[in-house]
């Protein structure tokens, strides 16, 4: 048994996420977790809310709250829709907990005294008319790389460059919308990323084959532009304290850490948060020197989250000095597009997490999601693809093969499993294609290949209707009821089988599969079909469910369209 460490990138606090957000990290981080954890390896899936930062105390202010409330208020709400779509977090922590602070505290410490931080003036904007210095993301302007004129003060959504807010063009307050802004020194300490490059360019070196090619093409340019020290405070009220020696740093009594420097420290700290909850030893999944040199610890995140993930965090825990446990694997996603444009949660653009919930469970959207991940390439989300992905693969091919074959063995064997008879030459054909299948499906999700994993889950269900088609049952129970009765016990241990290949994908549905022909297990199954395909007992009883998928009717897909619209209209 295997262990392993798996994280999401942390969804921001300032409201609940869109499917931009679901696919790409949080989703696809629990559909591995599941795998791995059918595989009978031992997993602890971490995720958190990132609470800090300029937007919770903007989205705060917005609401008429104060920070804290806020934060408590959404990080509830969060919570509870991931738990809605089935997420299987270990724990789900928050970035403002003591253990992250704490955490925080202790690497500007250590860093501090290995010579990587040092105190600098900088130059920062001020704004005269809101009577205070704004960082990062109280300031948006013109892309100094690409001019797309709504970049904000720490990165350009548009490019993905990573800025500073002096760089910006006709800059602008977020708060106020003034631009009476002028640059005036203030002092910040600074991680002196420049000092450890050729360390990360070495650990880069050497994970780069286990990293697929957009994490490692971001990581690899980044580091061939050249790293630059980065200013790890902010003004703020909001954030981690700066402290030094269990005190306030003298200088920095109004500032904090910056969000990017203690978001990914929370991977961490949530661990401790989930320890001190469970009971859990902490320091086995992370610290080397007690266990955690035999973990395998992998990374889900949008391709905005490479830099700080490859480069930033990296320095960080090199940095220290301490035998902490880095990635292993990282597996970054390009973006879901939504027509056209993308989605957004400032802007109210797109589907989000709840409101998705509302229109249909949450098992259609993970299936559509996951088959159309944005891995290659940004995808794009219609509602007609939605529509045909929902009634092609869900209730066409899996759905009608479940209930067909659960209603005829009901109707002609008395809804047990049929005894008599043995596999004939279509069987051992059948046995065959579902072996190559599932060795070719546990490949996919072992190199976390989800949009293909889903192709081949798909194949192996058109299988089973293939083989419908042409045993034809409800023929041979004409004129051969043993026959028949081979043919049915093989379809019903098909739909067995579909149950636990579907769990990591459609948990829901898949228990509710097994749960109709008594199929205790959802581990995952050999590549021995033959095997897989003889587990249910004859004569034992089986029950009808509902239809599992109910198709997506033209009218709902106009009535959506005409409620969500396109890229420019809210999410209501």
């Amino acid at each position: 048994m295997s262990r392993i460490l798996i994280t999401s990138a942390l969804p921001y606090i300032n409201g609940v996420k869109h499917l931009g957000n679901l696919i790409g990290s949080q989703l696809p981080a629990d559909v591995y977790a599941r795998f791995e954890r059918a595989r009978g390896n031992e997993v602890l899936l971490i995720c958190a809310t990132d609470e800090h930062g300029t937007p919770a105390e903007l989205a705060a202010a917005a609401a008429g709250q104060d920070v804290r409330s806020y934060c408590d208020e959404q990080h509830d709400l969060q919570a509870d829709v991931s738990r809605r779509f089935g997420l299987s977090w270990d724990w789900f922590g928050r970035s403002s907990s003591k253990q992250n602070r704490e955490l925080t505290q202790h690497f500007a410490e250590v860093l501090e005294d290995n010579g990587l931080i040092e105190e600098r003036v900088d130059k920062m904007i001020y704004s005269i008319d809101d009577g205070r210095f704004l960082p990062d993301r109280y300031v948006e302007g013109t892309c100094p790389i690409c001019a797309y004129e709504k970049a904000r003060g720490d990165q350009c959504d548009n490019c993905g460059s990573l800025l500073d807010p002096v760089e910006l063009k006709n800059p602008y307050s977020v708060i106020s919308g003034s631009r009476n802004l002028e640059v005036r020194d203030t002092r910040h300490l600074y991680l002196l990323q420049t000092r450890v490059e050729n360390r990360i360019r070495a650990w880069v070196d050497e994970r780069a084959d286990s990293w697929q090619p957009l994490a490692r093409s971001i990581a690899y340019k980044h580091l061939d532009e050249g790293l630059i020290d980065r200013g790890i405070t902010r003004d703020l009220a909001w954030g981690v304290p700066v402290t030094r020696d269990g005190a306030p740093r003298p200088g920095f009594e109004s500032k904090v850490f910056y969000v990017w420097f203690d978001a990914p420290i929370e991977y961490i700290g949530a661990t401790q948060e989930w320890a001190a909850a469970t009971g859990g030893d902490w320091k086995r999944w992370w610290r080397t020197d007690q266990g955690a040199a035999d973990v395998a610890y992998v990374e889900f995140m949008g391709k905005d989250n490479v830099a700080f993930h490859t480069v930033s965090f990296p320095a960080t825990i090199l940095g220290s000095g301490e035998p902490w446990k880095m990635v292993d694997r990282l597996k970054a996603f390009n973006w879901l597009n939504w027509y056209g444009g993308k989605f957004s949660t400032s802007g109210k653009r797109g589907v989000f997490m709840d409101t998705a919930l509302d229109l249909l469970p949450a098992d259609y959207w993970r299936w559509y999601l996951i088959a159309n991940a944005p891995e290659g390439s940004d995808t794009a989300f219609t509602w007609e693809q939605f529509q045909s992905a929902v009634n092609r693969d869900l209730a066409d091919v899996l759905g009608n093969f479940v209930n067909r074959i659960l209603k005829f063995n009901e109707a002609k064997f008395g809804g047990v499993v049929p005894a008599g008879g043995a596999p004939g030459p279509i069987e051992e054909k059948l046995f065959t294609d579902i072996s190559a299948g599932l060795a070719e499906l546990t490949g996919l999700m072992d190199a976390i290949e989800l949009r293909k994993s889903a192709a081949a889950l798909r194949a192996l269900w058109v299988l089973g209707n293939e083989y419908l088609q042409e045993a034809a049952p409800w023929t041979a129970f004409k004129t051969d009821e043993v026959r028949a009765a081979v043919i049915v016990r093989t379809a019903l241990n098909l739909v067995a089988l579909y149950g636990r290949l579907a769990a990591p994908f459609i948990p829901e549905a898949a228990a509710t599969i097994r749960a109709a022909v008594g199929e205790a297990s959802a581990g995952w199954p050999t590549a021995d079909a033959s095997a897989e395909l003889s587990r249910l007992t004859p004569g034992a009883p089986l029950t009808t469910p509902d239809v599992l998928f109910r198709k997506i009717e033209d009218e709902q897909v106009a009535e959506w369209t005409d409620r969500f619209g396109g890229a420019e209209s809210p999410a209501g």
